[in-house]
């Protein structure tokens, strides 16, 4: 299914030799079903790893490998090749290629295409961790940047060498959300987004809480778009399995008394505040150290609950709060509820009072 941000894209997608081009099919996969067109170009070296075949079936289009291929009427492949693309991604971008990046090398038909663009260019690197800790590298990609190339990455983790740490090339997904992100009108630029997305987890025992049912999805999904448009992004989110969307930075908290203080030490420096989590209204008061055992002798447990702090109440009266946005789930009567509570929102705090309730649960 065609996206927004890439639909319509034309994409150079450059490949040097690396272990990493096992990942450019599936990245080539995600831009096409997303709507962009993806015209490969391969180094030699790149072919050693993955071939032009797997490539052309992937993509549609015909993948070129030479300077001196013949399919192109003029024999400028490295003229024609870019003039039509929005952009060339070069993924994985080894060492060598940086390398020639850097110092305006043109020896090669991918090489010598990137020199000749007059499109954007975004970099991909992937490399030994050593490799790309070498003070020649790290001045490569300084100028780089310098030069207004982009460079999305990399990622620190295990290596095909066996080894761990930065270097390793951005997975597929990662790579294809910051592409999408590059191409996002950039209307929050400057802007500091806090969210808070899932639910929080208030325990009984060690091994049983109350929660609410959220997913999370929403809150990842505004993350992720607010990166796009261009905001520096502070994500605090409750027990979820989603991965973090790319740009973002994440914190994971559990209760809802968890989230807000992560809240409050960060809101200071928030332009907007989105409240999107389903945060619990209250928790049990003192829960129990160890797991409550049910036996045919002991009576039902009780449990006394006490209220939760209220996240976004806490944010609408500070002396100078973000613009903030709150989300309402009800089951019946959303507008007069949501009202109502958005009006309480900014109640202060000496009318808010932690009211004790006890509740004994039936069979």
């Amino acid at each position: 299914m065609a996206t927004a941000e890439l639909a319509g894209k034309h994409l150079v997608l450059g490949m040097t030799g690396g272990i990493a081009c096992y990942k450019i099919a599936e990245l080539t996969r995600l831009l096409t079903k997303a709507g962009a067109t993806v015209q490969v170009v391969m180094t030699e070296a790149a072919t050693q790893f993955i071939t032009p075949v797997t490539m052309q079936a992937l993509s549609g289009r015909p993948v070129y490998t030479s300077q001196w291929d013949g399919r192109v009427p003029n024999n400028m492949a490295h003229i024609d090749l870019s003039r039509e693309a929005d952009a060339i991604v070069i993924a994985p971008a080894s060492t060598d290629f940086l390398a020639k990046l850097a110092h305006g090398m043109a020896d090669d038909l991918l090489s010598t295409l990137c020199v000749a663009r007059d499109c954007p260019l975004l970099v991909v690197p992937a490399m030994n961790r050593q490799m790309w800790q070498n003070p020649a590298t790290q001045r490569n990609v300084a100028q780089l940047r310098a030069d207004g190339i982009e460079v999305l990455g990399p990622d620190s983790g295990p290596q095909a060498c066996g080894e761990v740490g930065d270097g390793r090339m951005l997975e597929a997904a990662a790579t294809y959300e910051a592409i999408a992100s590059f191409f996002s009108p950039k209307i929050l630029a400057g802007k500091r987004v806090l969210l808070t997305a899932g639910p929080t987890f208030e325990p009984l025992d060690p091994v049983r809480g109350i929660t609410n049912r959220s997913s999370g999805k929403m809150g990842f999904a505004l993350a992720r778009a607010a990166q796009q448009a261009g905001a520096e992004v502070h994500l605090i989110a409750g027990p979820v399995a989603l991965d973090t969307p790319w740009g973002v930075f994440r914190q994971d908290v559990q209760t809802a008394q968890q989230m807000h203080d992560a809240v409050m030490r960060s809101v200071a420096d928030a332009d907007i505040f989105i409240g999107v989590a389903a945060v619990a209204d209250w928790r049990v008061d003192h829960a129990s150290e160890h797991k409550i055992k049910k036996t045919a002798e002991r009576a039902l447990p009780s449990f006394t609950f006490v209220e939760n702090p209220d996240i976004l109440a806490s944010v609408a009266k500070l002396p100078h709060p973000p613009f903030a946005v709150g989300f309402a789930a009800e089951s019946g009567d959303l507008e007069v509820h949501g009202e109502e509570k958005r009006v309480r929102k900014k109640r202060t705090a000496s009318d808010r009072q932690s009211r004790p309730t006890d509740f004994r649960p039936r069979r």
